[in-house]
């Protein structure tokens, strides 16, 4: 794939990814970065390729050495109302107006811009093309990965350490035996199944 370059006499670039667009659980979480030209972070790529030590490592770097950078969110009741779509570009837009630094250009990863002001580009696969979105996928993917533990401790039973939400095995049979919790997503299919046997319990 050709490397991306943004357009010419960009100054302040921001990169912006999300995480957590197929949990069965937990906030879609987002984030924005703008880089220095000379950051020196090495080994930024894409957060999924990372270790949890390197994407720890990096997040700290990330924080220290950028311009600025932002971390955003859409609730679960948002996801639910609106679709995970469209609660995703929410969450990419409030992540860029957060910045202290409003950009010039946007360069997003995937395949869809939010509705909004700025210039900016959908880079396919951009988590691993460009710098300023790979920063900004190990920032939402440090964050939400956390927060998916400390409800690990909240919700015991369902693995949410481990599988952050998504619907592995054990996840599902927890679903299944115990219900959904309060962050589980009920607009997802195997959660709103639940929903719906538990509300036939009642009857």
């Amino acid at each position: 794939m050709k490397p991306w370059h943004p357009p010419a006499g960009i100054k302040w670039l921001a990169g912006v990814d999300e995480v957590g667009r197929g949990p069965l659980a937990g906030d879609v979480v987002t984030a924005a970065v703008i880089l220095p030209a000379n950051h020196g972070i090495e080994g930024l790529a894409d957060s999924k390729v990372l270790s949890s030590r390197q994407r720890e490592n990096l997040y700290l770097d990330i924080v220290g050495r950028a311009l600025c950078w932002s971390v955003a969110r859409a609730t679960v009741e948002e996801i639910d109302r609106f679709n995970i779509l469209q609660a995703t570009l929410m969450a990419m837009r409030r992540a860029v107006m957060g910045l202290s630094q409003q950009p010039d250009f946007v360069a997003v990863d995937g395949n869809r811009l939010p509705q909004w002001e700025y210039r900016g580009e959908a880079v396919v696969k951009g988590d691993g093309r460009v710098e300023v979105i790979s920063a900004a996928s190990i920032l939402a993917k440090v964050v939400r990965d956390a927060e998916m533990k400390a409800f690990d401790v909240t919700y015991p039973g369902y693995g949410f350490a481990a599988n952050k939400g998504y619907g592995t095995p054990q996840h599902l049979e927890a679903l299944a035996r115990k219900g959904p919790t309060a962050i589980h997503r009920r607009s997802f299919a195997p959660v709103r199944e639940q929903v719906v046997l538990t509300q036939d319990t009642l009857f």
